[in-house]
């Protein structure tokens, strides 16, 4: 037998193994609005970081004020459920922003009901660039990169806020990312400053191309990019590493398991294909940002990437394209993506607190043992929580792949399963079955920045 069960523990009923409204979110993302967002943002001309901010047709100032105005409206729908806000800085001395210029994001919080402090963002780029990083004149329709995450974001929040979460849905559109990340560095920096509780960062960067310059043309399979060795690891918690175990289970890389199975289980005609880097190798993406500050943050992106359509001069040399226009834009695939992003962002919205100082023992004992404690400020926060789920899998296996609902315990004894074979982590399950990605135990998996422990719990 797994475990020693009370009588309380027997009389629990587990919650249901799917959310039923998970289903209509899946369905609910449109490609033809999406379409029509991205030809939108590609019709400013460019969006450069450092191009047009005056004129109400052209450049990046004309762009963010759309997309401001486009999460007004969407809010006018939901009777002012979203507060937009701009958040801002300004940059210079860089060598791709020599001169002062202000970096602007837009940011939608849909507060949650319960626990509003607890957010998951889903964010997308706004700026666009051709070969040369510093031409901010010429045309730069971006489509697929990113005006297509951009997109995702807006369609995302037209869904999503037909419904109502117990925690934070925050839809972010991020400047600067083509001139050094700065959009994310400086919002990422005001969560910090300001105390965000963010669980889960969903940067969305090209989920529109579906033809590689491989040749391979693939419109069932997205890419999920996570760091396995938290980015803010602090000595004391790499030593817990490395005597504990953690290298493969950051908060990033089990935000990425999570997803994974959002797909297989709602999105059965799509792949996601976790990816074990922070980014392509030797690229970046706006996800970085957060991860440096300690926040859980991974890029989602096309499986397959066709270099001639992204950061190119607009050209056709022997009869081959080049450049980043509309019509190598799958919007049937973008909104599959959305939907991905829709149903993480509702699952863990849906989901009760986090369970927080989880901690693994059992060393030289014949049973493992795991214990945790609620997570949430209040008890209003776990209002909706039904249990918890433990976790455990061979330290070889990729994926989860055991779990149990032990209820509302604090501490689980896994009998005669021997603590240096396995994995384990626990989850939290509301009522109506949605639930927190997995949290492994220790500073390794913990879904906050460890700046916001002690250094003994570090």
């Amino acid at each position: 037998m797994l475990s020693t069960l009370t009588a309380t523990a027997l009389l629990l009923a587990a919650p249901p193994s799917e959310v039923e409204r998970l289903y209509e979110i899946a369905d609910a993302p449109s490609a033809e609005r999406i379409y029509s967002d991205v030809e939108r943002l590609a019709n400013f001309g460019t969006r450069h970081t450092l191009s047009e901010t005056e004129s109400e047709t052209r450049g990046i100032g004309a762009a963010r004020r759309w997309i401001a105005a486009e999460f007004e409206e969407i809010s006018r729908d939901c009777s002012g459920c979203l507060e937009v806000r701009i958040i801002s800085g300004t940059v210079e001395g860089e060598r791709r922003i020599p001169d002062p210029t202000e970096v602007v994001s837009v940011v939608a919080f849909q507060r949650g009901k319960l626990d509003p402090g607890r957010m998951v963002i889903m964010s997308g780029d706004i700026d666009s660039r051709v070969s040369d990083p510093m031409n901010a004149t010429d045309d730069s329709p971006g489509a697929n990169d990113n005006a297509t995450g951009m997109a995702g974001v807006l369609e995302a929040a037209r869904v999503l806020t037909q419904y109502d979460f117990p925690g934070t849905i925050v839809y972010a559109g991020l400047s600067g990312e083509e001139q050094g990340l700065f959009g994310g560095k400086i919002v990422a920096a005001v969560a910090k400053e300001e105390g965000w509780n963010i669980k889960a960062v969903l940067n969305n960067d090209m989920i529109g191309n579906i033809e590689g310059i491989d040749g391979v043309i693939a419109n069932n399979i997205i890419r999920v990019f996570s760091e396995g060795t938290r980015a803010d690891e602090t000595p004391q918690a790499a030593r817990y590493r490395r005597f504990r175990g953690g290298e493969v289970d950051s908060p990033a890389r089990n935000l990425a398991r999570y997803i994974d199975e959002m797909a297989d289980v709602y999105l059965p005609n799509l792949d996601a294909k976790m990816v074990y880097r922070l980014d392509r190798f030797g690229r970046g993406g706006h996800q970085t940002p957060f991860t440096e500050e300690g926040y859980p943050a991974v890029r989602i992106m096309e499986s397959h990437e066709h270099y001639d359509r992204q950061h190119q001069d607009l050209r056709n040399i022997d009869g081959r394209h080049y450049g980043d226009t509309l019509e190598f834009v799958d919007p049937y695939f973008a909104a599959t993506a959305t939907a991905l992003n829709a149903l993480t962002m509702a699952g863990i919205a849906g989901a009760p607190p986090f369970p927080t100082e989880v901690e693994l023992g059992g060393a030289v004992q014949p049973s493992a043992v795991l214990s945790w404690k609620d997570g949430g400020e209040n008890r209003r926060a776990r209002r909706n929580l039904a249990g918890y789920r433990v976790h455990w899998r061979e330290t070889t296996s990729p994926v989860w792949t055991h779990s149990r609902f032990v209820g509302k315990v604090n501490e689980w004894t896994f009998e005669n399963i021997v603590v240096d074979n396995y994995f384990f982590g626990v989850s939290a399950v509301a009522e109506d079955g949605s639930e927190t990605p997995v949290v492994f135990p220790g500073p390794p998996g913990q879904f906050s920045p460890l700046s916001s422990v002690s250094d003994e719990e570090r």
